[in-house]
């Protein structure tokens, strides 16, 4: 006898499996697979079963990248053939990165330098979604500046809808902090300041960014808000952990355009136009990934190759759980086998 508050019919009604779910599908196509599908705890991938029944329940794979696919330089375990997989069964997939350090062009040459054959178009990074965000919601004029808290790839996404921007990469911002420099004047054309991860940041430039987020008229975009992200064995500070610098500075709150957001999935959704009950998110993140894909309708496959652990993941509340977990992307294909 199964406990009732742990197992349920997914999609159906008592005592009856609804074929209309991807995973009363599952069951219609292959009725040999084990029960534990149907468990509210997340499943783990760890059987031909389990990684064969989820190939066939869905059609759209939404990934993270790093704590996923890799960690800093270092290609995580068999990520390569698992996506050669997906490919060979026709599945779509799409990169999804809160990383705004790098722009999409910059994001195929590492996916390049990995063997990984990825086009711009199936990258949606943090940095593309604030520069669209700009463009297409605020509809700021291209006549306008956008001042940047981050790297180049924001600097680079922002250029290729047309926006003139200051600060961010500028050498003369890694100078000695000077209070009289012009750097801190206010130019009047800066319409936006969109804020993310700086591996440079300084007194400089959250001085500068300050002077304009005093502004109320002036937007205020964050990337993202990933307080830490992991890098060969070691937890870095994040985005979030600059953008709430120039936000407690400024006594503002930014719009976040990366995971969670929800106006991201809704962008993704329409470039791509997949059907969310048919997709999974796949990442390393509790907080960003997994709640970006639960809210946006869809599955997640949570992997223990970045931020969370198996201790953090069954001290969650069912609801909060994701659909399955593996210890890595890579064993996808290894128990599809």
């Amino acid at each position: 006898m199964l406990d009732g508050e742990r197992y349920r019919w997914l999609g159906g009604g008592k005592g009856a499996l609804s074929h209309s779910t991807p995973i009363g599908r599952l069951f219609a196509q292959h009725k040999h697979l084990p029960l534990y599908f149907t468990q509210i705890m997340a499943t783990k991938i760890e059987s031909k079963a389990s990684a064969v029944g989820l190939l066939a329940a869905y059609d759209t794979f939404l990934f993270d990248c790093d704590g996923v696919l890799w960690l800093g330089d270092h290609l995580l375990p068999h990520v390569i053939e698992t996506l050669e997989l997906l490919r060979s069964l026709k599945k779509k997939v799409i990169f999804v990165t809160n990383n705004s350090t790098k722009s999409r062009r910059q994001y195929t040459a590492k996916f390049a330098k990995f063997g990984l054959n990825v086009t711009e178009e199936e990258i949606f990074g943090s940095a593309y979604a604030s520069a669209v965000y700009l463009s297409t919601i605020v509809a700021l004029p291209k006549d306008r500046k956008v001042w940047v808290l981050g790297q180049s790839g924001i600097e680079d996404e922002l250029h290729q809808l047309g926006y003139e921007t200051l600060g961010g990469s500028d050498p003369e911002l890694d100078r000695e902090f000077n209070s009289e420099s012009p750097l801190l004047n206010v130019d009047p054309n800066v319409g936006a300041v969109v804020a993310g991860l700086d591996i440079k940041v300084n007194y400089y430039r959250l001085a500068a960014t300050l002077q304009y987020l005093r502004d109320p008229k002036v937007e205020f975009v964050a990337t993202n808000i990933d307080s830490t992200y992991p890098q060969k064995g070691r937890v870095l500070p994040g985005a979030g952990s600059i953008v709430e610098s120039a936000a407690c500075a400024s006594g503002r709150q930014p719009v976040a355009c990366g995971k969670p957001s929800q106006g991201m999935m809704a962008a993704i959704k329409a470039i791509h136009q997949f059907d969310p009950s048919k997709a999974i998110m796949v990442g390393d993140r509790l907080n960003t990934d997994m709640k970006f894909g639960r809210d946006g309708g869809l599955a997640t496959l949570l992997v223990l190759t970045g931020i969370e652990t198996k201790e953090g993941l069954d001290s969650l509340a069912p609801n909060l759980k994701p659909t399955f977990y593996a210890e890595k992307l890579g064993d996808l294909y290894l128990h599809s086998k």
